[in-house]
């Protein structure tokens, strides 16, 4: 089968076509913004402590002093989850005792919330956490319903890349972005926390394969000067905007259902871009259904005001025969030699690279302040990584510009632990410098594991390494848990991963400038570890099945 960047060459680098297509494709990628981060206000806890019943007759002061004082991170703050015994209270409130003039509750028997808990509304007017009180002994299952998004995040990254490789990019597309429309506004009428988990993978699931499926479409369909544009400033930033944008809806509604309504809602926008989205000429070329992809390219060509070719594929281009034509699977990303040593350090660095991102995020300092606006200047703080990303990635090779900023990021995960408690304002700013290196290392390592892999496996291979990345995220927080244990410990085990990451990347070939391959012998050898095989080893293996399975 002839080379498709080739046979395309007469659309050129610019025109209608290629920028309609990147402004709908990027639009997408908004919705996967605000859709990712809710549950930042949606499982939010306010201040809270135990409630005292009107029917206790209790004072304003026996009900403030009912509520131990207990020491938190060197401050004295109001107990959240245990109070002085109700019934003692109430009868030294009934012998005109004075709280902290007449008696001194320091002696008196504590109790747990029995009555449930009082929330502060003033910045929340409802969250997950107040309507099915997740705090003290439950207080777990907030950071379990975290979880639950990352666990479909892994779902959706395991099984789009099989999807879309078999029944195509748009087709995934639409149906994720129409299954997380759905489960989001589900989602709002949940009765109980643990409907609301079970919808939240269905969330992660489809969401994650929104994000690969429609990355990858853009990576397919655009030309080779749009495309890291699109991999870089387009996908990324968009995906910040909608970062940006959640923290005014959230504001202007502050209930948590309301808000997952309204979120849903606005997303509905998106479905009649199914109308002006095409599939991808190139998978179609991939999959030997070449008149569909020849009536793709001819109205991009008229889009673009050119003139296609009279025959744009040849007629032997036709026999479904040929290798590239061949159905493939997951199998397909691990069964030679060579591509099994791709997807392996790939899947190492996707994953170091999501802890280490994950483990500075947890460690920054809490903001005071406004939680909306520092929600927002969160998202800005990536603004940034991505446009100087989107420059080195015209400009340098991949490996050593994954190589440099992992090793960067790595290195703050050591150094952010020698700086003296009292200089907070210096441990913050190497968490940014951190925080700021691994944007980028992620925005490369997008765009590197779509250029190595080929077109027939390309989806797949993308999906896997998601995959490695969500099983990174919900380690991240088992790792931190060890910093009980030592608070060196975690960043330690963090930044060695990344450091070591940062050398494993030297193993892969470089991509940069050069043609993307469409098949599994294409694809460019790696270095040093991997065994060195013939490149026509795979056809061989597949001619021998294909041949058993004729006999």
């Amino acid at each position: 089968m002839g080379d498709y960047d080739d046979v395309t060459a007469f659309l050129g680098q610019r025109g209608p076509y290629f920028n309609t297509t990147f402004f709908l494709l990027n639009l997408i990628f908004i919705s996967t913004g605000y859709f990712g981060l809710f549950i930042v206000f949606v499982g939010a806890t306010p201040p809270h402590h135990c409630f005292i019943p009107d029917s206790s007759n209790l004072s304003e002061a026996w009900r403030t002093a009912i509520i131990p004082m207990e020491m938190v991170d060197g401050h004295e703050e109001r107990s959240k989850c245990s109070r002085y015994m109700l019934d003692v209270v109430r009868n030294l409130s009934a012998l005109g005792y004075v709280p902290g003039l007449d008696v001194n509750l320091t002696g008196v028997e504590q109790e747990r919330c029995e009555d449930g808990w009082t929330y502060s509304k003033d910045i929340y007017q409802s969250t997950i956490v107040t309507e099915w009180d997740l705090v003290c002994d439950n207080e777990w299952k907030t950071p379990f319903a975290s979880s639950t998004l990352f666990i479909g995040f892994l779902i959706g990254s395991l099984v789009s890349g099989q999807l879309s490789d078999r029944f195509g990019r748009k087709k995934v597309v639409f149906v994720s972005l129409l299954a997380e429309i759905l489960s989001v506004l589900i989602q709002a009428f949940s009765p109980s926390w643990e409907f609301f988990c079970v919808l939240f993978i269905f969330v992660g699931a489809s969401q994650s394969s929104l994000y690969i499926t429609a990355f990858v479409l853009g990576t397919e369909v655009l030309s080779k000067s749009m495309r890291e544009i699109f991999t870089t400033l387009g996908a990324f930033l968009y995906y910040c905007i909608g970062y940006m944008i959640l923290p005014g809806i959230a504001y202007t509604m502050r209930e948590w259902r309301t808000l997952l309504i309204i979120l849903s809602s606005i997303t509905v926008v998106y479905i009649p871009l199914w109308w002006f989205i095409p599939e991808s000429p190139r998978w179609l070329h991939a999959q030997g259904r070449l008149e569909e992809a020849e009536v793709i390219l001819r109205e991009a060509a008229r889009k673009n005001r050119v003139t296609a070719p009279e025959v744009i594929f040849k007629d032997d281009e036709l026999d479904v025969s040929s290798p590239s034509t061949q159905k493939h699977s997951m199998i397909d990303v691990v069964r030679t030699s060579n591509i099994r040593c791709v997807t392996l350090v790939c899947l190492f660095l996707w994953m170091a690279a999501n802890i280490g991102y994950y483990g500075l995020s947890l460690n920054t300092s809490n903001l005071s302040g406004n939680p909306y606006f520092n929600c927002f200047l969160s998202a800005l703080t990536e603004v940034p990584a991505y446009v100087v990303s989107a420059v080195l990635l015209r400009k340098c090779p991949r490996r050593p510009l994954l190589s440099t900023f992992l090793l960067i990021g790595g290195g703050m995960l050591f150094v952010i632990q020698a700086v003296p408690e009292d200089l907070p304002g210096l441990s913050i700013g190497l968490e940014m410098v951190g925080k700021f290196a691994f944007t980028i290392s992620f925005t490369v390592v997008y765009i590197y594991t779509a250029e190595i892999y080929p077109t027939v496996v390309r989806s797949a291979g993308v999906g896997m390494c998601s995959s490695a990345a969500r099983i990174g995220t919900i380690a991240a927080p088992y790792i931190v848990y060890l910093g009980s244990i030592n608070k060196f410990l975690p960043y330690v085990i963090m930044g060695s991963l990344t450091v070591a990451s940062s050398a494993m990347n030297l193993i892969l070939p470089e991509t940069f400038r050069k043609e993307l391959p469409e098949t599994v012998e294409q694809m460019q050898k790696c270095k040093g570890l991997c065994r060195k095989v013939p490149h026509n080893a795979y056809i061989m293996e597949k001619e021998a099945n294909t041949a058993s399975i004729i006999i």
